[in-house]
């Protein structure tokens, strides 16, 4: 028999009840209301249970009302931030229900960001707790069809079971046509060979590291903001420029090279600002806008010449887009003078040694964030409390910061040699000039020696180290 309904709200036991079971009454139940005669005489003699399903792709922001509603019956008693989750999350908990009274192994194409950032903390306790692990994975892939409109979604597939074999089967898509196939005691909650983890958001780094911050939020309709143009018609003079305006970097600005500068008024500055017809205009507009808008704009409108935050450095800013693909072999990261400032669409570092970069900058940094931070789609989405806190790093002699010092300036001379070249031009994979990647590698050899004496071998040998390094780092530490 077929049952349709919504399967979060239906009981699993009584449409798969367990061994032995007579099923002559679910039958009638499924029949009940029509005029079709049953006859079920036997009993449910399977032996294991498998449920393969494709819930809806919906992350929690593109949930409707009724959604939200069966996520939160499935997920609101055992999950405090359940609304966080993804819908499929539910479909997961729910097998974790059914299996408190059968032996089951379930498996689901599934989103992938539940794997990711803060999802794996939020929503894998419940189901380890439940008696549950994974039995077989397959890392990230692009799910494509035939249907019209095909959206090519970015998923995984995730078996998990209360009854799981003594090997686990791992899964990942090395090329377009070919798969590696691993077999290994445990598979943990981002899909990776190794004991059950969650990275979880912090504060402040593990890793004697500069803290990092996100940029600088405007809050203004775009009116503290401005194209070349847009500076040009002020016409101001040079002397008053210097006070008034700065570039200002994003994602795109910094990776695309888009020129774009900005409304920077110190208070000290304010009544000069003013005199000028086109700068007062904008920040009335500005103000106008917060006052109509939440708390948090209202609270900052009698300062509607300024961002939310004003942080800038004296020195030099190191600078990490928010956004970035994945198809780079690095993160782009660099170097921004004391007269630049940065949107919250980047993170910062202000006035932080130069070796910090080289660590930004590595492939052990590259495989971390890709891992423990979510992704949009396959891009990756960074995140200073989850990639730059969370990262292991062993402690430095000041001859290991003096010999990272260097690998960095000699990535950033490297692209100096390429000038006018933007940053999506200089790491494209296809198109990375041969001595821009030279200084990486050399860069990622400083490094890992520092590590373990030598190269890794692989990604997969990067993550295990750094995985056991901040099992053992975190241990008794609060968060």
């Amino acid at each position: 028999w077929i049952t349709c309904g919504n399967a979060l709200r239906l009981d699993w036991l009584s449409i798969c009840p367990p061994t032995g079971t007579d099923v002559n009454h679910v039958a009638k139940d499924l029949f009940e209301e029509t005029d079709q005669k049953y006859e079920v005489d036997f009993e449910n003699e399977g032996g294991e249970t498998y449920i393969c399903g494709n819930p809806p792709y919906l992350g929690s922001r593109n949930q409707t009302e009724d959604k939200k509603s069966d996520l939160q019956l499935v997920c609101g008693s055992l999950i405090k931030n359940w609304k966080s989750l993804d819908y499929v999350a539910a479909w997961f908990l729910k097998s974790v229900e059914f299996g408190a009274s059968v032996d089951v192994s379930v498996a689901f194409v599934s989103t992938n960001s539940i794997c990711q950032g803060l999802q794996v903390s939020t929503l894998w306790p419940a189901i380890l707790n439940g008696g549950f692990e994974i039995s077989f994975a397959h890392n990230s892939f692009k799910w494509r069809n035939l249907a019209s409109h095909n959206a090519g979604v970015t998923v995984v597939i995730i078996g998990i079971s209360n009854c799981p074999p003594r090997e686990r089967l791992l899964f990942n898509l090395l090329s377009q046509d070919k798969v590696e196939e691993r077999r290994v005691p445990n598979i943990n909650a981002y899909l990776m060979p190794g004991p059950d983890l969650s990275v979880e958001k912090r504060s402040k780094p593990i890793s004697k590291l500069t803290p990092m911050t996100f940029g600088n939020t405007p809050i203004d309709g775009g009116n503290l903001l401005m194209t070349r143009d847009e500076l040009g018609g002020l016409s101001l003079q040079e002397s008053l420029r210097s006070k008034l305006i700065r570039r200002i970097y994003g994602s795109a600005e910094f990776i695309r090279g888009i020129e774009r500068y900005c409304l920077w008024i110190e208070d000290e500055y304010l009544e000069q600002a003013l005199e000028v017809k086109p700068i007062r205009t904008r920040i009335e507009t500005v103000r106008e806008l917060r006052n109509a808008g939440g708390k948090t704009a209202r609270d900052i409108a009698s300062k509607s010449h300024q961002f939310q935050r004003m942080l800038s450095a004296e020195k030099h800013t190191l600078v990490v887009p928010a956004i970035t693909s994945e198809n780079r072999e690095y993160l782009p990261c660099g170097l921004l003078d004391s007269e630049s400032v940065v949107t919250n669409k980047c993170y910062a570092l202000y006035d932080a040694p130069l070796w910090n970069m080289a660590l930004i900058a590595s492939r052990l940094h590259w495989v971390w964030i890709g891992t423990v931070c979510v992704r949009l789609e396959m891009r990756f989405s960074y995140s200073n409390t989850l990639g730059w806190n969370t990262f292991p790093v062993p402690t430095l002699t000041e001859k290991n910061k003096e010999d990272l010092t260097s690998c960095a300036e000699n990535i950033l001379l490297a692209r100096e040699a390429h000038f006018p070249k933007t940053i999506a031009d200089l790491y494209d994979p296809e198109k990375m000039p041969e001595n821009l990647r030279q200084a990486h590698e050399e860069n990622d050899e400083v490094l890992e020696r520092i590590y373990i004496g030598r190269r890794f071998r692989n990604d997969t040998e990067r993550l295990e180290k750094l995985f056991d390094m901040y099992t053992k780092m975190t241990a008794n530490t609060a968060a």
